[in-house]
């Protein structure tokens, strides 16, 4: 069984994992990150808008990943109000971002192993699975688990998030353009919403449902009812495509350090608990668990790893615990949804203020 060596094992090469990674080469660290899928962002489970800032933070100088410009975001309430609220952003190819990332931590001198599994750990090595069944042995000082909801690494460490929703969402073709994303509030779209970003002359459309309640409704047919919706109104039209489900955390970890280890994006639950948004925090805390784990591979000191806790707590920590106090009145309050939602939506100011 071949054995390597590194200062840092990331797994899983989405937008957190390859931030991390790239952050980490960037500041002197040797990185190796494996990812299970056959291709970097695929398949693609993301709704596509990231907000205009973002692109700013990354300077990418390849913007071919840009679908188009986003200026507002629109909030249907059940009532049929519509609240309007300036959001300016893109749509992606969430796809070629990823990979874009990815290509710039190779740049930085990562290397990247695809269709690789961190399957478990032995004497102080991780053991790796390649697609054909074989197994290799690394041995890092320290390791970041990129690796989604369902993080192995995260149960290497006994750590899991607890709360996840499920979601939906299909492609489908506008009746006319848009320059603005969509969301919906109905009493069968339990604990989240439904939502249409467009994509030039298309559109993502979706929904997420929380479960464990008497308000939950199947999302499959969920989501039926709601593209029929969305074509009665004459906002869609044609047949539903390239149809993907996946699970949102809305709850984050209390801590994603523990030993040597640590978590980010997903696997530590730094999704939005109310929006369902994770780019933003997985690049931002990416960022940090890079810096922090380079250091820490550095001077060998597992220990200062704790101040990533740290960070990602000052970086998002504020914005994620208030969405997940809102999150706990929009649930505990659906039966008074129109009412509610000015607390618990955050397009309204009443959001933001303290209850």
């Amino acid at each position: 069984m071949m054995i390597s060596e590194y200062d840092i094992l990331v797994v899983g090469a989405g937008p957190a994992g390859s931030s991390a990674a790239w952050a980490a080469a960037a500041a002197g660290a040797r990185v190796l990150v494996v990812e299970r899928r056959k291709a970097v962002g695929v398949p693609v489970r993301c709704a596509e808008f990231i907000p205009r800032l973002l692109l700013g933070e990354l300077s990418f100088r390849d913007r071919g990943f840009v679908v188009q410009a986003v200026r507002a975001m629109r909030a249907v309430l059940p009532d049929g109000t519509v609240k309007e609220t300036r959001a300016p952003g893109l749509t992606i190819h969430r796809d070629q971002f990823d990979q874009l990332l990815a290509d710039y931590a190779r740049q930085a001198g990562v290397e990247i192993l695809e269709q690789v599994r961190a399957v478990g750990t032995e004497d102080g090595f991780v053991v790796l699975k390649q697609a054909g069944g074989s197994l290799s042995r690394v041995r890092a000082k320290v390791i970041i688990g990129a690796d989604g909801p369902h993080s192995t690494v995260g149960r290497w460490m006994g750590l899991r998030v607890r709360r996840l929703i499920p979601a939906l969402q299909v492609r489908v073709s506008l009746s006319k353009p848009m320059e603005h994303t969509e969301v919906y509030f109905h009493p069968w779209i339990y604990g989240a919403y439904g939502w249409v970003f467009p994509k030039d002359d298309q559109a993502n459309v979706g929904l997420a449902i929380a479960q464990g309640s008497k308000w939950s409704r199947p999302p499959k047919a969920t989501l039926e009812w709601f593209v029929g919706r969305l074509r009665h109104e004459g906002k869609i039209k044609g047949p539903t495509y390239n149809s993907t489900f996946g699970w949102i955390p809305v709850e984050p970890l209390q801590t994603a350090v523990k030993g040597n280890m640590m978590l980010v994006g997903d696997a530590a639950g730094h999704t939005h608990p109310i929006t369902g948004a994770g780019v933003p925090q997985a690049v931002a805390c990416g960022k940090a668990a890079g810096i922090c784990a380079a250091e820490a591979a550095a001077k060998n000191d597992p220990g200062l790893l704790k101040r990533y806790d740290q960070q990602w707590q000052e970086d998002v920590g504020e914005a994620l615990h208030l969405a997940v106090e809102r999150r706990k009145i929009l649930e505990r309050q659906w039966h008074l949804l129109n009412d509610i939602l000015p607390y618990c939506w955050i397009g309204f100011k009443e959001y933001y203020e303290r209850t």
